[in-house]
Formats: structure tokens, sequence, C-alpha cells
């Protein structure tokens, strides 16, 4: 169906809703890459009336991906909840923005109408937002999951510690990790991604991540991002798993290129239910996703990248995950060119996850070829946690010497708790009280200043290192 719109004298007309979509995008270097952008400022304004005008409805009619051709369409249509749908359903889209930043849009309103929405529903109203409006709806969604930790309540942050290494040497990941412990970092996960990703490599590093946690009696998942394959291998095996990991995006094609379909995390997902290794939840899903990764496969089936980044959350949706991040700026300049679009990036993901029902977290970072800086991740590290943002990825100094890439650093996680005055899940900071490490305020004392029992934690894994 064929779209219109005269603006200032001028007619713009689009082929279609996905040609909608993407010219109502802010302003993004992959769009221009796939040919997708707005021609115009004057045609991006044109788009989002359009759009601001169309029902909600028309989402459950006009599949962007055709229902015969791709999975993750049929997954999104198929479990649709229209009674979940239902106090939405009269809306347009520009209704349905103005209804979500009214007082009527409460945390458990929003909580229940998650089911009824689908990721094109998110993905359109989030076109015609502006950051704040991201932050303030966002902020309003809570979704709280639980593994040996408690992740998504208010007044708490997350976090991921990511102690990896260039050569997976044991030795540098625990100095990483017990770096990271100093900092009151890790509640959401303890992760690493292996510099080899095999069975045994990974089996390996499972086996001393669990073995590290057990010796401290630590209250965190620990996760290998190993390919979920290997992850069922390693089950079978009789390793360690707490969670299992995988990339996933907003396509079967390109989810196909990622090796992994439905029914195969659907088994992960199921093998390691089985193992009952949660002590608070059960929740043992952890998922990456990220702008531009369809584009970069050739599977985007001509959606504009922030969209078709929205349907890959109906996949991680269907599995019950325990954390799911957007890597914001990890592929680089030629899908997220500079700081404003990285910023806005995360901002848009984080709200469209949300809204969609997920325990949404972000690795905020950047390539050293991309046109941003650490000055930029500041500014976003902030908008997210004020935007109620699950957890964040932290590494040692906010260099990932493995991944090569620019994140956040474990100073930057102390600075966002201390001064927004948010605490570590309820139950790793109970472990961090324990071992002398906070303050009565929550925050980390000086090392000087800790309790004797950290002085034989640092000196026990000090002889491991």
């Amino acid at each position: 169906m064929a779209y219109r719109c005269d603006l200032g004298g001028e007619r713009h007309s689009f082929s279609d809703l996905k040609h909608v979509l993407a010219a109502a995008s802010p302003r993004r270097s992959g769009d221009e890459l796939a040919g997708l952008a707005a021609a115009s400022d004057a045609q991006r304004i044109a788009a989002r009336r359009v759009l601001a005008d169309l029902p909600l409805k028309v989402f459950l009619t006009e599949a962007l991906v055709p229902y015969e051709d791709d999975e993750v369409t049929r997954l999104i249509v198929d479990t649709h909840d229209a009674v979940a749908f239902a106090p939405v359903a009269h809306l347009t889209v520009g209704g349905f923005r103005d209804w979500l930043l009214s007082h009527t849009a409460t945390s458990e309103v929003l909580a229940a109408l998650a089911p009824g929405l689908t990721p094109e529903m998110a993905a359109a109203v989030s076109k015609l937002m502006r950051a704040q409006d991201l932050i303030v709806v966002a902020r309003k969604c809570r979704v709280v999951t639980a593994f040996r930790t408690t992740i998504g309540l208010p007044g708490r942050l997350g976090t991921r510690l990511q102690p990896n290494h260039p050569t997976d040497d044991p030795r540098g990941i625990a100095a990483s990790v017990l770096d990271g412990l100093l900092y009151g970092v890790g509640d959401a996960c303890i992760g690493i991604n292996p510099a080899t990703d095999s069975v045994e490599n990974a089996g390996a590093l499972m086996t001393m991540l669990d073995e590290l946690r057990q010796h401290y009696a630590i209250p965190a998942q620990t996760c290998v991002l190993t390919h979920v394959t290997n992850a069922i291998a390693i089950m079978e095996r009789g390793a360690p798993v707490d969670l299992v990991f995988q990339s996933v995006a907003g396509t079967e094609a390109a989810n196909r290129g990622f090796g992994v379909d439905l029914a195969v995390l659907a088994e992960a997902h199921d093998a390691a239910r089985s193992l009952k290794r949660g002590t608070v939840g059960d929740n043992v899903m952890y998922f990456e996703t990220g702008q531009g990764a369809a584009l970069s496969a050739d599977a985007h089936h001509g959606v504009d990248q922030q969209t078709v980044e929205a349907r890959a959350y109906a996949v991680a949706r269907a599995f019950r995950p325990l954390l799911v991040n957007t890597v914001v700026g990890f592929i680089g300049p030629e899908y997220l060119y500079d700081g404003k679009e990285i910023i806005r990036a995360g901002l848009e993901d984080h709200f469209c996850g949300k809204l969609l029902g997920l325990p949404m977290g972000c690795d905020v970072c950047y390539t050293n070829h991309a046109e941003a800086d650490q000055d930029d991740m500041d500014g976003l590290m902030t908008l997210l946690t004020v935007a109620g943002c699950n957890f964040l990825i932290a590494v040692p100094g906010s260099d990932d010497i493995m991944l090569n890439y620019q994140s956040l650093s474990f100073h930057d996680v102390l600075t966002l708790r201390t001064t927004l005055r948010l605490r570590a899940a309820p139950e790793f900071e109970a472990w961090l009280e324990q071992m002398g490490m906070t303050t009565p305020d929550g925050g980390i004392r000086e090392l000087e200043s800790r309790h004797p029992s950290l002085n034989r934690l640092i000196d026990r894994a000090s002889q491991v290192v």
C-alpha cells in the first residue's frame, strides 16, 4: 500500500510501510548505506506525519517481512496477544506516543500491555519520540528476572563483569574478575567472550568460573559467550552451565547467519532449565543484539536497521531471558557513524526492549574508528541509567583488550551507582556487605578500610593469579 503526504507545497510518496518507517528514522549511516534513509529532512518529517496518523492495527495486517518466508514474522504474528493489545487497539501511532507519556501508562499497565505489542509497533512509536520521551517511558517499564540474583528491581543497577583476555589465560581472567568484584561489579553476570570458540575451551572456562564462584560463595551467575550449539554440547558433557548465550537478529536469514534458528534456541533453553542451577529464579538465557547485524548479513529484507533490531526482541522474548543487551556501537561507523547516532540508537533499543517486556541492558561502546569518544559514552551511560536500564557491561579500564573496542570501566559503574544512589542486586549486595566492601550508604569502601575478610579474599585470589 502506498502512502502520501503534502508538506510545504511538496508531495512526498512512500511505496509501502517499510518505506515510511525507514524514511521516518533519525539519520543513520546504516540506513544510508542500505539506500533506505530519507532523501531529505523534509521527506523525514513527511514520513513522520504519515506514521503518526497510521492506526497501530496496520502492523497486524501489513507484514514487513512476509509471513511465509520468515519464522521471526511467524513468531510475532502467532504469539500476538489480542486481549493485551485491546486497551490501545483504537490508537494511531501518534496517539500511542501521547498515551505512553500520559499518567495512564503506569508500570503495571505497561507490563500488562507488553504481550500485545509487536516489535514494529514499538519501533514505529520510537521514531516519533525525542530522547527525553524514550527515557521517560522506558523508566516506567520494569522487567524483573532472576537466577542467583534478582535483576531489574527499582533502585538497582545491575552489571556484567566482562573479564576478556586475548589468549583466554585463566590467570588474566581471574585478575580481571577480582578487579571487577572489588568495585562491586558482576551482579548481573560474570561473562567471558572467549578468544577461541570451541567446546573444549568454553567448557574449561565455565569450570574455572564456577570453581571461583563456589570458592568465594559469590551469588552471581556465570557465562561463557560461546555459540549456543557449543553450550548444548557442554551441557551434555556435564559441565557447569548457568546461562546460555546467543547473538540473535530480527529475521530468519540473519539468524541463519549466526548459525541458529528458533528450534535450536528452544532446545538450549529447555536443556539449561532442566539443570535447575538457579537459586532465586529460572531465567537461563542471555541474548545480545545490535543495530546493523541484519544489514551486515544482507538479511534485512529492506527494513531499516532500527526496526529490524526491534524484531530481534521478539526472538528474545520467546525464551524468558535473564538478560538482553544491545551492543550499541560495536559494529562500527558504517552503521552508527558518530556519538550522536550511537546515543540515539542506545536509547531506542533500550526503550523498545523494555516496552516489549524484556530485561534490557546495554554495552555502551564504540569502535576506535567511529567518530565517538568516551565523553559520548559518559552521556549514554548516564541517560540509560536514568531511563532504568537493567544492567550495563564493564571491562577493566574501559578497554576490551580481546574484542578491541571501548566500553565502560568498573569506575564508571561506581560513579553511576554513587551519583544516582543506586545499588547492586540484593543478593550480591548482601555478599558485598559480608565481605566488608560497602559503606553504610551502599558505596564501596577504600581498600585500606575494608574488612579483614576481604584481604583474605585478595590474598587467596593473588595466589591463584
